[in-house]
């Protein structure tokens, strides 16, 4: 049986652990002497050349501008995966947008008798001074969004 070698290790708890530690312990130290291993059994080989794979220094690292090459690669080309992509999330969102109006207008065409009119009852009469504020708001919202779109569509035509 192998013995430990100027180990302070406590005995483990199973002979079994005990012995495949002791080997790889064994086989590491003949490594490091660079002992012969013709007497050595499979096992001793096996971890031998452990052992030797551990000490040989690590590959190259990146070099150090690794992100920043990187980052201007990416950059340099656009990507035509994202783009599809995009197109395609844009077509199913509008796609889903067209279901939702034509199932909303079949519920109101089917349901609308039933519970319409109590919403006629909330909304201002057509000559009521909240009527022309709402409108306001309403025209004031539209052209702060039609000019947001006409913004982005000029800084993409830009860029």
């Amino acid at each position: 049986m192998i013995q430990h070698i100027d180990d302070p290790i406590p005995p483990f708890d199973d002979a079994a652990h005990e012995r495949e530690w002791l080997a790889q312990e064994n086989a590491m130290r003949r490594e490091r002497l660079q002992l012969d291993p013709a007497g050595d059994d499979a096992r001793s080989r096996r971890y031998r050349l452990l052992a030797r794979a551990l000490r040989e220094p690590l590959p190259d690292a990146l070099p150090a501008d690794f992100a920043r090459q990187l980052a201007a690669q990416v950059a340099a080309r656009p990507d035509r995966r994202a783009a599809s992509g995009t197109r395609f999330e844009f077509a199913l969102m509008l796609a889903l947008a067209i279901v939702l109006a034509v199932v909303t207008g079949v519920v109101v065409a089917i349901y609308g008798d039933a519970w319409l009119p109590s919403f006629v009852t909330l909304l201002p009469t057509p000559h009521a001074p909240t009527t022309r504020w709402l409108l306001a708001l309403a025209g004031c919202l539209g052209a702060s969004w039609l000019l947001g779109l006409w913004q982005r569509h000029a800084e993409g035509n830009m860029g």
